[in-house]
């Protein structure tokens, strides 16, 4: 392949950062088991009322 020839740049969105809550919308502290994608501090408000139990 020589240097004139160019292929398209593809857009590839990778990362922590690309994941977001679906509360506040902060990338940080992320909790994607059972598919909640919500941060830990938004869990922490809304956790019982989603019917998990706080345990300690």
């Amino acid at each position: 392949m020589n240097k004139t020839s160019k292929r398209p740049i593809e857009v590839r969105y990778r990362g922590k950062g690309v994941r977001k809550c679906k509360i506040c919308g902060t990338s940080r502290g992320i909790i994607r088991k059972y598919n909640l994608n919500i941060c830990r501090r938004c869990f922490r408000e809304i956790g019982e009322s989603i019917g998990f139990k706080k345990f300690g």
